[in-house]
């Protein structure tokens, strides 16, 4: 009887995956040796777990009722499909795939027998030509991915005219190695806790060469951190000595038998443990390592001591302490270095945990001495004035001799060094510089080395993350988002809605695995200043598929480098969320602000009016702070997502800056406001002498002037909202100090400005990006009025706590954390009032304690000590007296510096001056506008600085660290806001 093609496509499509997902294996193994496979190493129900877990009669039946699955798959589309071999191939695929999904298991066995069953010839060819491959490499990954190559062009020789069946096998083949890539491997588990009868056949098959050389990529997931760390920098050029890898369980005897250690070249044996070198724990001096192995017979007692050492009971302690889990242990054997000086170095001070300096440790003999602890070690700090490419200097291993490093430190490179001892100052900067290239190499996380230098070279022994100085704090666009130095109540407002909102984004993306993720950690106080956690972001961001410095490249304009593809694909789904996300982000926010912004804009208006502060209790103003908080919430979402949106299409669609109309930002919007104003002032006051001090009372006495104050105030009620921070509730806006605003006034009336004018552009690209930053000025303008609301409310409160006793003087209670107003309002206790008034004391000193400090650019830890000055005297080499930093601005500038640190004082700005500030916020508009050229310590090409530049086309150049104290009033400059370079003019 023959079926008709849709029964038969249906039988095949239904029973094959279901006959695929029977645990067979799990039952064999449950039956023979009482194990439960999904409760065992890797989880997997395969036959190499069989065979593992249950012995080799386990296996031997596992392999069997696999090979039966296939056969039967195969001869099931055979009857279904008596004259099309193509549907063969796909019962298998129907297999394989109801086998992944519900079986667990990658179904190679059942691809196997089925495909000798479905053209045994092509089957035989394979397995001789992938055997003999096999057999003589005895690499299991190439292996797997030879036979898969293998299979269709086999197909292909073999039946040319068979389009249909070779698409059908390379299908097969591209289905087993998204498999192999996605489930892991039963061979990678040491062969020593295999069931002792199939233990010899598992290790065969697990196909690792006996001889791994430290010149090849190594897994740490089978051979430890330190040996695949030594094997990365190695392949990357670093002076590593050349050396060889023993994984756990291998048979050593061939690599002994292959070297032969003499007195003349002795070698050392270390270990490598899974787990050892970690970011988290670096197992420094846990395990043993011997020195000056000069014999054969002393190599092997060596390595046998090396492994016995991760059974140490300090060891295991270690490992307990450390919630690590018991794994296994790699060992390395490498030619020992004959050194006349070694020791160690730090690329960031492990106990200061801030500032610039490289610690070098070291002494004359080996590394091992310093390491020890047992002599004290000379020190020096090394300040390194250049800014370090990791892609120079080092060079590939095939150009150098094994014995020799090719490594070379530049001679341009210009150092401060502070220490002195017997060694050479050459050589420590040469060390110094090593530390800190390898930092760099490894996206900015501290770096521990040990080196040793024999006479003529210097070689790098080792270099493990510095776990106690993680993570890495950043003041690195978070002196963007809020700058300054911060009150507790701002803190205790931002970042609970910053974090969170950037914790919904990565929800979005990356769905379960977010589960137990803490995204409270993302930000931070450090003495009064805020920092982004820089570790935690770029694990998240590569987690996502995207390269760990996307946040710096999309705000910034940082250099991009390409994310692991593997990473990027699984966080496909994720990250097309996302894209929907962006693509209807203006849609949304049209939405919200209809529904929910607009009306509750205007409630908050309407209380205000209605009501005024004394009018309203401590509880009413509890609730209309909440009211605002769930506003803020919402719009935080879109304060991040909207620029984000902006550099991200301004990227891709390569539209220039210049060409960009920045209106709707607050910035721009307050300045052409403010500026039309200064015009309609110079009409009312033909006869004007001038003078600062009697502006105001010559408007008022015309009817024109009175115009122009009409409107000033409009001004006010518009935009006095802005601040000198606008994210800081703290600091008093525009609306309650008219002052900053009527001294902007009048620099513009009395030094007129002219805007620049945009690039003409037009078309679709012009268009998207265009949309994007309107959007951005929206929501910025937005989130400063509800900011501007909060504040409102607070100090409504303020002048409550200040009638009622329980605050002392104005500014209080920007000393509090919220949830401590929250539960004076709920419960004023005399007892909370005194804890209160004592917190804020204390927090007050604390404040102006910090305001002393300069904050660092980075931090490293938790808990650092009090910032301390290490900056050094700024030192530039005789050839350059260049600062750079980021261009965010085109155009050339030269004039002369005045430093101001906030907008406290208003000095006279002209075209002739560079002004030099701290950070720039909407607020610092006007007075931006008038300057010759701008410098700012923090900063990108979306900053408030960077936009009010473009606007007047001034040439700015944002990210110059410590400006303020680098540059002095008076300096001459000249800037290039194309390049972002600053040159300091004799």
């Amino acid at each position: 009887m023959t079926l008709s093609p849709v029964l038969g496509a249906f039988l095949i499509l239904i029973v094959c995956p279901i006959l695929g997902g029977l645990p067979l294996i799990a039952w064999i193994t449950q039956a023979l040796a009482q194990r439960q496979l999904t409760q065992l190493g890797t989880g997997n129900i395969s036959v190499s777990a069989a065979f593992y877990h249950g012995g080799q009669t386990a296996g031997i039946l596992a392999v069997l009722s696999e090979a039966l699955k296939g056969i039967a798959a195969v001869l099931l589309a055979r009857y279904c499909f008596p004259n099309s071999p193509v549907w063969e191939l796909i019962a298998l695929m129907a297999l394989v795939m109801g086998r992944y999904a519900w079986g667990k298991g990658a179904g190679t066995t059942n691809v196997v027998w089925g495909f000798v069953v479905h053209d045994w010839v092509t089957a035989s060819w394979v397995f001789l030509l992938g055997g003999v491959g096999f057999t003589l490499l005895r690499e299991r990954q190439w292996g797997r991915i030879g036979v898969l190559v293998l299979l269709p062009m086999v197909v292909a020789v073999l039946h040319p005219g068979q389009g249909d069946r070779i698409f059908a096998t390379m299908l097969l083949s591209l289905l087993m190695a998204a498999i192999y890539q996605r489930i892991p491997d039963d061979l990678d588990l040491s062969s020593d806790t295999a069931s002792s009868d199939s233990r010899k056949m598992f290790q065969f098959f697990r196909g690792d060469r006996a001889l791994l050389s430290l010149d090849k990529p190594l897994d740490a997931a089978k051979v430890g951190n330190k040996a695949a760390n030594l094997s990365q920098l190695r392949r990357w050029g670093y002076p590593v000595p050349i050396g060889w890898v023993i994984p756990p369980g291998d048979d050593p005897a061939p690599l002994i038998e292959m070297l032969h250690p003499s007195p003349e070249i002795p070698l050392v044996v270390r270990s490598s443990a899974i787990g050892e070198d970690s970011e988290t724990a670096s197992a420094a001096g846990q395990y043993d390592s011997i020195l000056y192995v000069t014999s054969q017979e002393a190599l092997e007692q060596a390595i046998l001591r090396c492994l016995a050492s991760y059974n140490d009971e300090s060891a295991i302690r270690y490992r307990q302490d450390k919630g690590i889990a018991d794994g296994a242990m790699a060992v390395v054997v490498q030619i020992q270095v004959q050194g006349v000086f070694s020791g160690v170095a730090f690329s960031r001070d492990p106990i200061a945990r801030q500032g610039d300096a490289v610690v070098v440790e070291g002494l004359p003999g080996l590394a091992t001495e310093v390491v020890s602890g047992q002599v004290t070690p000379e020190m020096y700090r090394v300040w390194i004035r250049e800014e370090i490419d990791s892609k120079a200097y080092a060079q590939p291993i095939s150009d150098s001799s094994p014995l020799t490093p090719s490594w070379r430190m530049p001679d341009w490179v210009d150092f401060d060094l502070e220490g002195t001892g017997d060694l050479p100052p050459r050589l420590v900067k040469q060390v110094a510089f090593l530390a800190r290239h390898i930092e760099k190499q490894y996206h900015g996380v501290p770096q521990d080395i040990e080196w040793s230098y024999d006479g003529q070279h210097l070689w790098l022994l080792q270099s493990r993350p510095i776990t106690t100085l993680l993570p890495i704090w950043t003041r690195k666009i978070a002196a963007e988002v809020i700058p300054g130095y911060i009150h507790p109540l701002t803190w205790s407002i931002n970042r609970p809605l910053t974090c969170g909102a950037w914790g919904d984004l990565f929800t979005l993306v990356l769905g379960d695995r977010a589960v137990g993720l803490d995204f409270t950690e993302t930000a931070t106080l450090h003495h009064a200043a805020a920092y982004f956690n820089a570790s935690l972001l770029g694990q998240l961001f590569l987690r996502m598929g995207l390269p760990s410095e996307s946040l710096e490249f999309l705000t910034r304009g940082a250099k991009f480098s390409k994310p692991p593809l593997r990473s990027t694909l699984q966080n496909a789904p994720g990250l097309l969320r996302l894209l929907q996300r962006e693509l209807r982000l203006r849609q949304d926010f049209s939405q919200d602000w209809q529904k929910v912004f607009q009306p509750g804009m205007a409630a908050l208006a309407e209380q205000t009016l209605d009501q005024t502060a004394d009018r309203l209790s401590a509880a009413d103003l509890l609730q209309r702070i909440e009211q605002i908080l769930t506003l803020l919430r919402r719009v935080t979402y879109y304060s991040i997502l909207a620029p984000l949106s902006a550099a991200l299409r301004q990227a891709m669609l390569s539209v220039p800056e210049t060409a960009l109309d920045n209106s709707q930002t607050p910035e721009v919007a307050s300045m052409r406001s403010l500026q039309a104003l200064a015009t309609q002032a110079r009409d009312a006051l033909p006869n004007w002498d001038k003078s600062p001090e009697t502006l105001w009372t010559d408007l008022a006495a015309t009817a024109q002037g009175q115009e122009v104050l009409r409107a000033f105030d409009r001004f006010l009620s518009d935009y006095g909202y802005l601040s000198d921070v606008a994210t800081d509730i703290a600091v008093p806006n525009w609306k309650e100090d008219p002052g900053a605003a009527k001294a902007l006034f009048t620099q513009l009336l009395l030094n007129p400005v002219t805007p620049a004018q945009p690039t003409a552009a037009s078309g679709w690209k012009h268009r998207q990006v265009q949309q994007r930053l309107d959007l951005k000025g929206q929501v910025t303008a937005l989130y400063s009025q509800l900011l501007a609301e909060l504040r409102w409310s607070f100090l409504a409160l303020e002048q409550q706590g200040l009638a009622a006793g329980w605050l002392t003087q104005a500014g209080d209670i920007f000393f509090l954390k919220y949830a401590e107003i929250e539960a004076w309002v709920a419960a004023p206790e005399p007892d909370l009032q005194q804890q209160l008034t004592q917190k804020i004391e204390a927090r007050r000193l604390q404040l102006q304690r910090d305001r002393q400090l300069t904050p660092p650019q980075l931090v490293y830890g938790n808990d650092p000590p009090r910032a301390k000055d290490d900056s050094r005297p700024i030192v530039f080499a005789a050839s350059s007296r260049q600062l750079h930093g980021i261009g965010a601005s085109p155009g050339q500038a030269e004039g002369r510096v005045v430093v101001l640190q906030s907008l406290q004082t208003y000095p006279e700005v002209n075209r002739d001056i560079i002004l030099v500030i701290p950070y720039a916020d909407s607020g610092w508009a006007p007075l931006l506008a008038q300057a010759g050229g701008l410098i700012t310590e923090v900063g990108g090409q979306l900053s408030h600085g960077a936009i009010v530049a473009r606007e007047y086309g001034i040439p700015a150049v944002m990210n110059i660290a410590h400006a303020t104290q680098r540059l002095q009033d008076g300096q001459r400059v000249r800037i290039d806001g194309q390049q972002g370079i600053v040159e300091i003019l004799p």
